[in-house]
């Protein structure tokens, strides 16, 4: 690689990828003799990167933690997934991190190249925010957000498979038109023309969603929002369970404990109330194991049967 510029941002990714490599295999991979590539490492330092040689007879090189936090190189996959976190993040799921993933995405998104910063905008424009969500929901691959929300953005008809709860994959057609991180799932909500109407689609439940070049006029949503219209969609299907604990702790501490997901009340000056409406038994057990106090379960009677079998599966997994 004869250009000093190139190579030098070639062997940054290759540290940045790999904790430890060996100057051989360092100047292999970037064609050049290990004089040069020493001199490649004296340049990334006087750019601010902490480079680490280790003695040896072949020698080897380390890109270590720094004072301050250099520029880094992504490549296209990890700049978008950064900026989707980054969103997440900005719109509250981490407390405390809202107003710094705001500054931080008005550093990375303008300097994006421009077919990246097409994907992330449409990832951004297409997305209603509903409320935060926690770690646990079904997976949604990052690819398949973007085809959607690109779609969404430009007013493309979008194919894709979808598998119904307790039913066989149906292939469909639809004009998109928003997606909705709501609870612990993502939703496009979308016009279904085979049906004549509105749909939303949970996206662990879709695959192969691809753009098929034909454009819509835009529809108006029978709904305040999309996020409203996914919401009352659920509501329709399902008879929330209403669960209610004491917790033996201060009610700032459980709080603090447990942010947004529950509503917790004082019940003295070592006691709370906590109450939470669910439709999912699993989620109200992993909020109250997140108070890290004594509980007790006073309803619903199905609540105290599933901490019954979680309490044994997890004694089963810490015995002899």
């Amino acid at each position: 690689m004869a250009d000093p510029t190139a190579r030098t941002l070639r062997l940054l990714t290759l540290m940045q990828g790999r904790r430890d490599w060996s100057g051989t295999d360092l100047a292999d991979r970037l064609g050049v003799s290990l004089r040069t590539l020493r001199r490649d490492v004296d340049r990334l330092r006087e750019l601010g990167y902490p480079v680490q040689a280790q003695p040896g007879v072949d020698g080897g090189y380390r890109l270590a933690p720094g004072a301050a936090l250099p520029p880094l190189v992504l490549d296209d996959d990890e700049a978008v997934a950064l900026a989707v976190g980054l969103q997440t993040a900005a719109a509250g799921a981490v407390g405390g991190m809202a107003e710094a993933s705001v500054r931080a995405l008005t550093k990375v998104v303008p300097v994006l190249p421009a077919r990246l910063r097409r994907r992330v905008d449409a990832l951004q424009a297409m997305t209603v925010p509903a409320q935060p969500w926690s770690d646990g929901g079904p997976p949604v691959d990052a690819e398949l957000l973007v085809t959607v929300a690109q779609a969404c953005r430009e007013g493309e008809r979008l194919a894709f498979t979808h598998t119904a709860a307790g039913g066989d994959p149906a292939e469909r057609l639809v004009e998109p038109h928003r997606l909705v991180p709501l609870g612990r799932r993502w939703y496009l909500v979308a016009y279904d023309p085979s049906r004549g109407d509105w749909r939303s689609f949970r996206l662990d439940r879709v695959s192969a969603a691809r753009g098929t070049g034909a454009r819509f006029a835009p529809r108006p949503l029978p709904a305040q929002d999309a996020a409203a219209f996914v919401r009352a969609g659920i509501d329709r299907w399902r008879t929330p369970v209403v669960v209610e604990a004491v917790v033996e702790a201060p009610a700032a501490v459980v709080r603090d404990r447990v942010g947004r997901w529950a509503r917790v009340t004082d019940d003295g000056p070592d006691r709370c109330r906590l109450h939470l409406e669910t439709d999912d038994l699993d989620w109200p057990a992993l909020v109250l194991g997140a108070t890290r106090a004594e509980f007790t379960v006073l309803a619903p009677d199905e609540l105290r049967q599933r901490l019954a079998d979680w309490s044994a599966r997890f004694a089963r997994a810490v015995s002899d």
